[in-house]
């Protein structure tokens, strides 16, 4: 089977891993770091936003079986796209959302989602989420990946704590 990759930062990565990882056609999902410039940055590193690398998720997945327009939806339904400055708790330029794409398909059709879905009426304020180029990815500490499936009570506290999981279901619950 052919596979592709897609690559999305939406605040903290333990939250944008499970919605992918369950679906059809998904090989991988991998939390790490990418965006800058500094190689093999730590999550220290990362977290001090002077490396230009947002936290974000690396999909492998078989776009016969889960397009990646799919992809889309899900990961919009997963993220406040209104706020630049970070995601929910997490605070800081390695934190905000960003569409990175490998290729001119990618680029057309995450700006025509972003163009749909800020013509939707959904939100009041602008969709201010960027597309950029992909660039290297950098796979995050063992600890962090999969992190809701090795540390559940954690990550639910910190999904509902976070004003994450209240934000989805108010804005997105007629589609989930």
């Amino acid at each position: 089977m052919n596979t592709e990759k897609a690559t999305f930062a939406g605040g903290c990565f333990w939250c944008m891993v499970k919605p992918f990882d369950s679906l059809p056609g998904i090989e991988s999902v991998v939390s790490g770091y990418t965006g800058g410039d500094m190689p093999n940055p730590t999550y220290e590193q990362v977290c001090s936003n002077r490396t230009g690398h947002v936290e974000a998720v690396q999909i492998t997945y078989q776009p016969d079986l889960f397009p990646y327009e799919k992809l889309l939806d899900v990961f919009w339904t997963q993220i406040d796209p209104t706020d630049a400055g970070g995601q929910f708790f997490d605070r800081g330029s390695s934190y905000q959302p960003v569409i990175f794409v490998h290729d001119e398909k990618q680029r057309e059709a995450a700006e025509k989602s972003k163009r749909e879905l800020d013509a939707s009426g959904r939100f009041s304020k602008p969709i201010a989420v960027e597309i950029r180029d992909a660039k290297p990815f950098y796979p995050a500490e063992d600890y962090h990946q999969d992190y809701y499936k090795k540390n559940p009570a954690h990550y639910n506290r910190y999904n509902q704590g976070s004003g994450r999981a209240s934000f989805i279901e108010k804005n997105w619950g007629d589609q989930l």
